[in-house]
């Protein structure tokens, strides 16, 4: 069915701002400054180079990339040639990798040479093939994958960018699915080009001069969006971090004279932390955060440490992602996710209603759903999924939370993270918020497991700041003094690390299984 005339592509992003600033530093990586007209050069030596390997449009090809500059030239040779990205999660397994590729239909596996342990292995089981990245001469023979750089030497590039329309499908991103299988999320032209211009038009102040920190995974839709498409839209430089810590992003931050911070609240600490040891500051005009929520202790010491304000969001892969933000230039409110992005309605509706969606009053509490040009296409080739995601046109999130009457959105919890125990809620993201304010806490999850007398019972697993000290009945006693009787976690455990999915949100289902097998045994 056709929609008219009208044309677009992603690739446009790069390459509208390689005409008009192709001077402007675009990648800095490994000290090396790469600049828009030549990563739109490489970019078009690498769709010459995929032509010649048979892409074309509608085609899919996935990539498997650390943050490196061979993530932007790849990702928008594709999308130029009018084929589909599939990003893949860099830490998958062979077995999940094969299970996206057959699943997104892709025809091609474009690889980093420290991820072809796995993803070689991945597409022999999809029989698809595969082409690497960064392979070094020496070790060209354990590794006899085509090379794209020598390929692209090779090849005529192609002059411009295939147009397509604007519904055509530009990614498919898998979301990690708090049950069964990963589903794809087929992201559209228009959808991801709007998402960027609606987010720099009044949701964010970025200029060309600005130089953001690239450390969140580009394979993500909070990277690649809010990083990546966002930064080189407004012509600013992204400095690439393929592995995050602290002290390097400290470093890096610092050494580039970064502006703009983006990260996941795991980061937010990690970097507080770094400043501990290493006076320097960068000079920072503002942090942006999404992916989970951040702790308002958090947000409050980045202020004090960094001197900034760290606006907070909140958006899903099926929403590209950004749907409410706490927009640059009107309050920040701390603990909120901000106001609904221009022209996406966000709203709270009766989470007990499955068939249809009931819009509730200001300040009652639901579930959040989400309507306007960001919405996803759908899942592949899931109908029953898609019925079920989208109801009347509004897709539900599965988060509950409240809206005020000046529409800031108060993100309460995920709808399947609520604890029921005696037959009252307790929502984790408050106990949370109450952990996480002792100082020497650093990351808290909160969730429940099945308890025969009681339905189910709080527990909690801590990280302790580096260098604190603090037992676990210390902090069952400090959140017992500030909620009510049936909220307080009745067993505080310290762990080392907690499990973390792509986009730093904990997966709490884990802890979940491990504590409730721990209870079996033991019983």
């Amino acid at each position: 069915m056709s929609h008219g005339y009208a044309t677009m592509s992603v690739a446009s992003i790069l390459a509208e701002t390689a005409h008009r600033m192709p001077d402007n530093v675009a990648l800095i990586f490994a000290g090396r400054e790469i600049r828009y007209g030549e990563l739109w050069d490489q970019t078009r030596s690498y769709a010459g180079a995929l032509r010649d390997l048979g892409v074309g449009p509608g085609d899919r090809v996935a990539l498997m990339l650390p943050n490196v500059p061979d993530f932007p030239r790849a990702y928008y040779a594709v999308l130029a040639l009018g084929a589909i990205v599939v990003p893949i999660h860099a830490l998958l397994k062979a077995e999940e990798i094969a299970y996206v590729l057959r699943d997104s239909g892709s025809e091609l596996l474009i690889c980093a040479a420290p991820l072809l342990a796995e993803g070689a292995r991945g597409a022999g089981l999809a029989g698809v093939p595969t082409v690497s990245v960064l392979v070094p001469d020496e070790l060209v023979e354990q590794l006899p994958f085509p090379r794209l750089e020598e390929l692209s030497a090779a090849a005529e590039p192609i002059t411009t960018y295939e147009p397509r329309e604007p519904l055509d499908t530009a990614t498919i991103l898998y979301t990690s699915g708090t049950t069964g299988k990963p589903k794809g999320a087929e992201g559209c032209h228009f959808s991801l080009v709007e998402q960027v211009n609606v987010l720099l038009a009044g949701t964010l102040d970025i200029e060309p001069t600005d130089r953001i920190l690239g450390c969140l995974p580009l394979f993500h839709t909070f990277g690649q969006t809010c990083v990546m498409n966002m930064g080189f839209r407004a012509g600013a430089a992204v400095v690439l971090v393929p592995k995050f810590d602290g002290a390097t992003a400290l470093q890096l931050l610092n050494e580039h004279a970064c502006t703009i911070m983006t990260g996941v609240p795991t980061m937010y600490v990690a970097l507080l932390e770094a400043a501990k040891s290493n006076p320097e500051r960068p000079p920072l005009r503002y942090g942006m955060s999404g992916g989970a929520a951040i702790p308002v202790a958090v947000i409050e010491r980045m202020k004090e440490v960094y001197g900034i304000d760290v606006h907070e969001g909140y958006g899903l892969t099926e929403t590209s992602p950004v749907a409410s933000f706490n927009h640059r230039g009107r309050p920040t409110r701390v603990g909120t996710v901000g106001q609904p992005i221009w022209g996406v309605d966000v709203e709270i509706a009766d989470a007990e209603v499955d068939d249809r969606i009931v819009l509730l009053p200001r300040g009652e509490l639901g579930e959040i759903v989400v309507r306007g040009h960001n919405l996803m296409k759908g899942y592949l080739n899931l109908p029953e999924a898609n019925a079920e995601a989208v109801v009347d046109g509004w897709f539900r999130t599965g988060d509950l939370g409240t809206k005020s009457d000046d529409d800031y959105i108060t993100i309460v919890d995920r709808k399947k993270d609520m604890i029921v125990r005696n037959g009252y809620n307790v929502y984790p993201r408050e106990v949370e918020e109450v952990l996480s304010a002792h100082p020497a806490v650093a990351m808290v999850a909160v969730f429940g497991v099945a308890h025969e007398t009681h339905g189910q019972e709080v527990m909690a697993a801590v990280t302790l700041m580096p260098g604190a000290e603090a037992e676990g009945e210390e902090l069952v006693g400090y959140a017992r003094e500030r909620v009510a009787a049936y909220k307080f976690p009745r067993r505080v455990v310290i762990v080392e690390a907690l499990p973390l999915g792509p986009s730093g949100k904990v997966l709490k289902r884990e802890l979940v299984a491990v504590f409730e097998a721990e209870a079996t045994t033991a019983s």
